[in-house]
Parts: C-alpha cells; structure tokens; sequence
C-alpha cells in the first residue's frame, strides 16, 4: 500500500486523525498503526452475532 492509501485507511477508522499529521511518520509507522486499528475495530464487533 501507498503511503496515500495508508492515511487514507486509517482517516476511515480513526475519524479524528489529520492527515497533514499522518504524513509526517514514514509508511513503516503508518502500517503499524493501521495494523493496530484494525485490530482494535475487530476486537469491539459484538460477539455471537453471526447471521
């Protein structure tokens, strides 16, 4: 993935992050971050609400 698309994956998770801020870390930080919110968004989908 891009550095672009990265920001714009975690902009989509995390509302409140700036991308002006964002693109100040290089793509290594900003796949480890992204890795982190989504495991995060993962771990708050309620449990047992299959079909």
């Amino acid at each position: 993935m891009s550095k672009r698309e990265l920001i714009d994956c975690i902009c989509e998770i995390n509302k409140s992050a700036r991308t002006e801020f964002l693109a100040t870390f290089s793509e290594e930080d900003l796949q480890a971050y992204l890795e982190h919110l989504m495991e995060l968004d993962l771990q708050e989908l309620p449990v047992g609400t299959a079909g």
